[in-house]
């Protein structure tokens, strides 16, 4: 009986070892997704639409966006997460994802051990803006009114847990200011109501205001990386501007539930590494903002991700964002 067993074992092992194969170097045969958890329009957007794109043409398939916006990419995230892990779910994580992990007591998933990592795909920082009515030119300028004007002056981000939550929590907190937070479903209703001056201030993705500052639609303050960005070569960096020390810089990248195959996630991230290195791809990507990044191998980008997720936990708890 009990070699019976082992006999059945064992060809059931075999039997999935085929099947895995065969589904492997079938694949892609059908048309894929892309979970994108922000609104359509945003930071994460247009480098998404820019990818899936190019990726179509590389593996043969189209690629579908897919929004999944609210909850600082919760949503999106748990509907990745409990999807099937055949390759035809894609993911596009980001430091986002991280930050709400420590906002959120508690999540309906593992935000490390819940996917299958592929590779980063683009690194950028977030700006400062802020509308033209409010008497600010400068980063000190703003500081100074909001000083003048405790809890009165609003900041919108595309929702609680977002990249631009914390990076206006973070820079209220080194600039020793108290802004409300405004949050909003996705990027899209915040460039609106800063278009519109229905909130005054916002730190969101360089990609989507970028025809807006250069319009004069909206004032740039300053750039939340380390140094300039080449599309704002005169928009100084916070810290040089005011805030010493300060450095916020969102990334984007791919992953896809746990439980991959290895051999399609080996094929995604090779395709993935080819489209990166298109120059064309990369054209576009740094008109919109965004600066192509990667890492050789998924095994790299989960040491990534691992380090992310130490890394913005502690972000959360010293800048003292909340979810409210």
């Amino acid at each position: 009986m009990f070699r019976q067993l082992r006999r059945l074992s064992l060809k059931a092992l075999v039997w999935m070892a085929f099947a895995t194969a065969s589904q492997a170097q079938n694949y892609p045969n059908h048309a894929l997704r892309l979970i994108i958890p922000f609104s359509p329009g945003g930071a994460a957007d247009v480098p998404g639409r820019i990818l899936t794109q190019r990726l179509s043409e590389t593996l043969g398939q189209q690629v579908v966006v897919d929004n999944r916006p609210g909850a600082g990419s919760t949503i999106g995230a748990e509907l990745a997460a409990k999807s099937a892990p055949d390759g035809y779910t894609l993911f596009m994580i980001s430091n986002t994802h991280f930050v709400s992990a420590g906002l959120y007591k508690t999540l309906p998933y593992d935000s490390l051990n819940d996917y299958t990592p592929i590779t980063q795909i683009t690194s950028a920082p977030n700006v400062l803006v802020v509308h033209p009515s409010l008497p600010a030119r400068s980063v000190r300028e703003l500081i100074a009114l909001a000083k003048s004007r405790p809890g009165q002056i609003n900041y919108a981000s595309s929702g609680n847990g977002s990249t631009q939550h914390l990076t206006g929590a973070l820079f209220c907190k080194m600039a020793g200011i108290d802004m409300m937070h405004i949050p909003y479903r996705g990027s899209g209703p915040v460039t609106a109501d800063l278009l519109g001056g229905q909130v005054m201030v916002g730190f969101p993705g360089i990609a989507g205001m970028l025809p807006h500052i250069k319009a004069g639609k909206l004032r740039a303050l300053g750039v939340s990386s380390a140094r300039r960005s080449p599309e704002l070569p005169e928009v100084p960096t916070i810290a040089e501007a005011g805030v010493k020390g300060y450095e916020m810089v969102a990334w984007f990248g791919i992953a896809a539930p746990k439980g991959l195959p290895r051999e399609i996630q080996m094929k995604l991230h090779a395709e993935l590494l080819k489209t990166l290195g298109n120059p064309e791809f990369r054209k576009a990507l740094t008109a919109a903002g965004q600066e192509p990044a990667w890492q050789d191998s998924p095994e790299k980008f989960h040491d990534f991700l691992k380090a992310e997720a130490a890394k913005w936990a502690k972000i959360v708890k010293e800048s003292g964002a909340q979810v409210n």
